[in-house]
This record gives C-alpha cells, structure tokens and sequence, in this order.
C-alpha cells in the first residue's frame, strides 16, 4: 500500500506516523527529542529513524512516497556535515520517497489548515511570526532568540515579570500580587520588614536571575496569567500588542488568508492569547493541532499534489495517531 509519512521532531520527543491517501493512520512510532541544538546530531537522527521505523512497521519502506519531518532547530542542517549525518540515517530507511526537512512552524501550520498561504504565529518559550507561501516558510518576523527578540514569549514575560518586581522594589511600591510572587518563586522571600531591606533583595533577586541561564526567565510567565493584578495586565497588553504586530508584518495590506497560533502563550486558556485574538479578530485565526499531522499532510502534498484529498481522514488520522502514538 502506498503512503507517507509525517514526523514531528522536538526537544523531548518525537512522533511519527504513516498515513494513506484517505488520511487513515497505518501505523505511529515515538522516539526521544531530536532537536539537534539540544541532542547530539547522531543521536537526534537515529531518534527520528526509529519513530519512522515503528510508525512503519510492516510496511514496505520503499512504499513510502514521500516523508516529511517538521524539526525544531532544523536550521542546524544548514551545516553540510551535520546534514550529512541525517541524510545517511534517513538513507539506512530504505523509503521509497525522500525525506525532506520543515521548520516545526512549517508543520504547525499545515496542521491547522489546508491552505497553501498564510501566517504562523508561535509563542512558547520562544516567539516567531513566519510568512507561509505554497506551505513554505518565505520569511520572518521576530524569532531572533532571548538577547535580540522573542517579544511576547514565556521568556519575554517572565523577564518583564521582574522587571516590575525590581521597579516594585526600587519605588517603594506595595510588594503584593505578582512582585510577592516573583519574589517567592525566585528566592524564596515572602516578607520585607524595611526599606534597607528592599534594596538588598533587589541586589539578591538581580544575582539569582543573573546567575541562571537566561531562559530560565520563562519560569515566571506563569505568575503572570495566574495572578493577573495590575503590573500583570501591563505585561499581558504589551505581550498581545508586540506578538499581534509581529504576525501582521509578515502580511500583505488587505491579505485575507489564515493566522494560525502555536503554543503556550496562545493557548485558548491564556490571557495573551484571548488578547491576541482579540487584536486578529479581522483575520482568520485557528489554532495549530498537531505537529505530526501537519508534516504528514506536507508528505501529501509532495507525494500526490493537494493535500485537500486527505482533509476528511484528518480527523481519523488524530484520533488514531493520539492512540497509536
């Protein structure tokens, strides 16, 4: 039987599943993370063999017409000798079709929608606007990593979150709500009783969050959307209006085709996404649904053209996958 596959290559894990032509899922695998900026190269491929091995099971490898693996860090292929070993382990596969590697916002956004044009709009740890144009990534906004960009992420939140906390400590503001908070979280101080002791606890709270990687900041992200008192809010409106801005600068004036949203932070729970979709209301917005799925209906598209044919076995093809995988 002829089929593709789709693989979905994180930091902590990584999902794959063969699918048909209808969209029914004939088999799913799971291997560990294979982001090649957090695993070693050679390890990160052979996770990525082995999900498409289970996924592949009895099926005859040289049926799969085309695969796709959405990979988070797969700028690192851009190194020859990098790529040359995933080229090697994908080749030890024996698939009939080639193995081509996406960006995971490439995959998010195939998930979401069959749609060849849009914009990707992720927001996690990290924050990037990506312009899609026949289901490629064309162009970015943002996205320049925790020292030159990421507005509006985890990691941008949690930053603003001591900011306020060292502002609420410096102008002798009420050190409540979400500062109490930061405060707790990051050195585990719950009470102040003067004001020369607010200047030592800022000195401490600036050498505890200096002396952790930088991204350790996201932790605080959190306390924001929990607490939502009135420096949180501040952060909250300047995390919607900096993520909002982002996806429409990736846009053509008058552009209609769809935003899709990715992560945490837009997450239908979250206070920044709720503002998010508020700022896009104009726009067509979903959501992304599954990485896996996406980099299988990209496989679709490259092995037999629109990818529209498998549109109604998506849904089986979630539900199984869930199951399978």
């Amino acid at each position: 039987m002829s089929h593709v596959v789709g693989v979905d290559a994180g930091g902590t894990s990584t999902r794959a599943i063969a699918i048909d032509a209808e969209g029914t899922v004939l088999g799913a695998g799971r291997a560990g993370g294979a982001n090649p900026n957090s695993h070693p190269p050679s390890e990160a491929a052979a996770r990525i063999a082995e999900a498409i091995s289970l996924a592949l099971g009895s099926l005859d490898p040289l049926r799969t017409d085309a695969c796709v693996v959405g990979m988070a860090g797969v700028s690192k292929l851009s190194d020859p000798a990098i790529a040359d070993v995933f080229e090697r382990s994908w080749a030890a596969l024996g698939l009939g079709g080639e193995v081509h590697a996406v960006t995971d916002a490439e995959a998010a956004f195939a998930s979401a929608t069959v749609s060849p044009d849009g914009t990707v709009l992720v927001a996690g740890t990290g924050s990037i606007a990506c312009r899609i144009r026949d289901r490629r990534l064309v162009s970015t906004s943002g996205g320049y990593g925790w020292l030159l960009g990421d507005e509006g992420s985890a990691y941008w939140i949690g930053r603003e979150a001591v900011r306020a906390t060292l502002s609420a400590l410096g102008k002798g503001k009420p050190l409540d709500g979400l500062p109490a908070a930061v405060l707790a979280e990051a050195i585990g101080v719950r009470e102040l009783t003067g004001e020369d002791e607010r200047l030592a606890v800022s000195r401490r709270l600036i050498t505890a969050v200096n002396g952790e990687p930088p991204i350790r900041l996201a932790r605080f992200a959190p306390l924001v959307s929990e607490i939502l008192d009135e420096p949180s809010r501040a952060i909250v409106e300047a995390a919607a209006d900096l993520l909002a801005e982002n996806a429409l600068a990736t846009r053509d004036t008058g552009e209609r085709t769809p935003i899709v949203l990715v992560g945490s932070v837009l997450g239908t729970d979250s206070p920044v996404g709720a503002l998010v979709r508020e700022r896009l209301a104009t726009h067509e917005v979903l959501s992304s649904s599954d990485g896996v799925l996406g980099a299988a209906r990209l496989a679709a598209a490259r092995a037999w053209g629109n990818p529209d044919r498998i549109d109604t076995g998506t849904n089986t093809a979630r539900r199984d996958s869930r199951k399978l995988g």
